[in-house]
């Protein structure tokens, strides 16, 4: 599941997951968040949290995040992900050098730095 993270200006979208999170999530939550904010502003960040309880994406939310991420490549600013899952960080890693965008990967115990940071500057 995806839920939005509220409080957060209006260039930056935030996400947390949490459970199973499904191409439904993204149809419903993320796309939309997304679309909005382009609507108002050419570039965006998005803090994307990803809690203790997370249990995995099915295969149609890994086919919509690289949709999305591919489909909206130039206009990502800053990425901030914070996560303890050892995969996702690495993976974030591992092609952080496809998005032109800055990434970066926080601790869960650090959200409050990963929001700090991504709406500074």
């Amino acid at each position: 599941m995806i839920d939005l993270v509220r409080g957060l200006p209006g260039n930056v979208v935030g996400f947390s997951a949490h459970g199973l999170v499904t191409e439904d999530d993204y149809r419903k939550v993320l796309i939309p968040a997304v679309e909005n904010a382009l609507k108002l502003h050419d570039r965006i960040r998005v803090y994307y949290e990803i809690g203790p309880n997370f249990t995995g994406f099915d295969l149609g939310a890994m086919f919509a995040d690289v949709r999305i991420g591919a489909s909206r490549l130039f206009h990502w600013e800053r990425i901030a992900l914070v996560t303890d899952v050892p995969w996702i960080r690495d993976s974030a890693r591992l092609f952080s050098f496809l998005i032109p965008a800055q990434i970066r990967t926080f601790d869960t115990a650090d959200a409050l730095k990963a929001k700090t940071w991504i709406v500074a500057g």
